[in-house]
């Protein structure tokens, strides 16, 4: 057996989302996701999963220079710098993205999974089949333990 997980996920719940501006909402999805950390200085994703919410309102794959020149606009709406702007980044956290089965990437462009809501993305891929799996296998374990300790209570 190998220690590599088949799969994996952070959840992380905080106060409730009242009064927030846009990216600051989808950075607390990001936390609460486990796709940023608190105290990040790369915080590129938040910016990409803007832009791909965007292309989705415009019903549109984005190649990933497609989607540079757009995150890099909302960069300097918030005064904030390039950092992590580059190609090979990008498709780094794009790829952390599909990994987390947010994103879809067909014929080297990108959109959120089917084209759905974050919302939906969400209920039936990480709340509905991820986590049952993952709450699954604990139990599985769970009860090899308790099989174990009751077989050898008395050594």
């Amino acid at each position: 057996m190998k220690d590599i997980p088949l799969s994996e996920i952070t959840l992380r719940k905080y106060e409730k989302p009242i009064n927030l501006e846009k990216r600051e909402l989808i950075r607390k999805i990001c936390l609460s996701l486990g796709l940023l950390q608190l105290g990040d200085s790369r915080d590129i994703i938040i910016d990409i999963i803007m832009v791909l919410i965007e292309s989705r309102y415009e019903n549109k794959r984005l190649s990933s220079e497609e989607i540079i020149l757009r995150t890099n606009k909302i960069r300097k709406k918030y005064n904030l710098d390039a950092k992590g702007l580059t190609e090979s980044n990008v498709r780094r956290q794009l790829k952390r993205l599909r990994d987390a089965m947010l994103v879809d990437k067909q014929n080297n462009f990108y959109s959120l999974h089917e084209n759905e809501s974050l919302r939906n993305i969400f209920e039936k891929n990480i709340e509905k089949f991820l986590v049952p799996q993952i709450v699954n296998r604990v139990k599985e374990y769970l009860e090899e333990l308790e099989k174990d300790t009751d077989h050898n209570r008395y050594i």
